[in-house]
């Protein structure tokens, strides 16, 4: 620590205890996000490749029993069979465009294997009420087509879910399954990209996804609070350099 703290007369400051034990884990800290930063662009990239792929590949029909769910994902599917309108059940989200309301997921039983959980798409909140839009639930049998997806994951902030009164905030099929008295259900749902009545109503999602990748921004202002504090930190020794020297 001495040698770190002796006078360094070729930089013009005299490095001290304290600032020093602070600031070079501090450094490190900023670099590690920066690069951490850069690793998450890089894994966002290799997705949003791997998605194009996937969703312009042609329709499948849904399986009858699921083996590589990740294999799976994002793939555009189709399933037949009827919604099971008196279980319906919402989760809260947003419109794409930023709009409050609610996704409308409903079972949708199957000749060829579990029932499968599909979201609907969207609908305001005046619209939750089914009586309000009878034109969304035919009684009848229908081709669902949409894109395939894992259980959703709930975030530091997210609620937890209310079965009990039909408030969800993540899409967890085995958890909805059993909320619909359910024996068994598909361990995906079905992202359903068509609205869903003359209204409009649920609005089904665009099939090409939009995927967020703020990841370079992020890393930049990391390292550039790296930078920031290396030049304060030298900035800071200078000056008490000079003051010494006087």
């Amino acid at each position: 620590m001495n040698a770190i703290c002796a006078k360094a007369p070729w930089l013009g400051f005299r490095p001290s205890l304290w600032p020093t034990v602070i600031s070079v884990p501090a450094l490190a800290l900023l670099l590690g996000l920066g690069t951490w930063q850069l690793q998450r662009l890089a894994w966002k990239q290799a997705l949003v490749v791997k998605l194009d792929l996937r969703l312009a590949a042609p329709v499948m029909d849904l399986p009858a029993r699921f083996g590589d769910l990740d294999g799976l994902e994002y793939r555009r599917a189709r399933a037949a069979g009827r919604f099971l309108h008196h279980r319906e059940m919402y989760l809260l989200g947003y419109s794409p465009q930023g709009s409050a309301g609610f996704y409308v997921v409903t079972p949708l039983t199957r000749a060829d294997g579990p029932p499968v959980l599909v979201n609907r798409g969207w609908v305001p909140p005046a619209l939750k009420d089914p009586a309000r839009r009878p034109q969304s639930r035919p009684p009848v049998e229908v081709a669902v087509e949409g894109v395939v997806r894992k259980a959703q994951t709930a975030g530091w902030f997210t609620p937890e879910n209310q079965p009990h009164n039909n408030q969800w905030f993540v899409l967890v099929p085995s958890e909805m399954g059993r909320a619909a008295g359910l024996e068994e259900v598909a361990p995906v749902y079905l992202q359903a990209t068509a609205a869903g009545g003359a209204t409009g109503y649920p609005a089904g999602l665009p099939v090409r996804l939009k995927l967020r990748n703020p990841h370079l921004q992020y890393a930049l202002t990391w390292y550039a609070l790296a930078l920031a504090l290396v030049v304060v930190y030298v900035l800071y020794h200078r000056g008490r350099g000079r003051q010494g020297q006087g």
